[in-house]
Parts: structure tokens; sequence; C-alpha cells
């Protein structure tokens, strides 16, 4: 017979993270390379595994991330929604301290479209006198 196996998705920016939980040590394996290996600053390390800290299951479930889009930052940030939203599949008693915490509320913040007329969303060209 197969392990439990939990799967969630997480979102960020314009990352997307498909997460994977199994009983397991601990590991985190992201896109096939440890996390420490893949993400390189600690800050992003701490990001990811604030909801396995929070619900005190750090070392308790292996898991796989698949992430694509992005930059490191919105990646952390994608993982550990998707971490949050396959706790929530392991125990339902685990939503109250995630949801007040803020890890099951996908963050609306997006890069601003580019405008016509503008270099970037709102920097204009340099104005010249002459």
């Amino acid at each position: 017979m197969d392990k439990i196996q939990y799967a969630a998705t997480g979102r960020r920016k314009s990352s997307v993270a498909r997460v994977r939980m199994m009983p397991g040590k601990g590991e985190i394996i992201v896109n096939g390379k440890p996390m420490s290996e893949y993400l390189g600053r600690k800050i992003l390390e701490i990001i990811v595994r604030q909801p396995l800290v929070l619900t005190e299951t750090e070392g308790k479930y292996d898991i796989t991330v698949s992430v694509s889009g992005g930059g490191t930052t919105g990646q952390a940030g994608a993982i550990r929604h998707g971490i949050a939203r396959a706790l929530l599949k392991v125990d339902d008693d685990y939503r109250s301290p995630l949801k007040k915490a803020g890890f099951l509320t996908r963050d609306p913040r997006m890069k601003e479209r580019k405008k016509y007329g503008l270099k970037k969303a709102r920097k204009a060209p340099q104005f010249s006198k002459r």
C-alpha cells in the first residue's frame, strides 16, 4: 500500500508551487534539490518553515515541491502557502492558527502593468525643456 500523501497548491506573485507532503523525517526537496541549496538565503528557508513551526509538525513530514515562475522570494512565499494548505488536509484543527498567522491567505499583490507613453507602470520619460 502507498504512503498517505497530501497535495496542495500555493501561489504568490507569478510563482506557483505544487506541494506534496508524506509522513517522514522532515526533508524538504524543491525542484529536485535540498531546500537550502535551491533557495540559497537563510531568511527564505525560515519563511518556508513557518507553517511547520507554528503547527509543531517540523520533522514529521517529507515535503516535495515543484515550483515555477517568479523569483526566489515569490517562490518561497508560494511554497509557504502550499505547505499551509497541505497541513489543512492533514488536520483541520490547524486552520485557526494558520489563518490567524495569515498563511492561508493568498497574497494578492502583483506587478502593475506597463502603461503606454511611460517607461514602466508609473515612471515617466525624463522631461526635457528644449
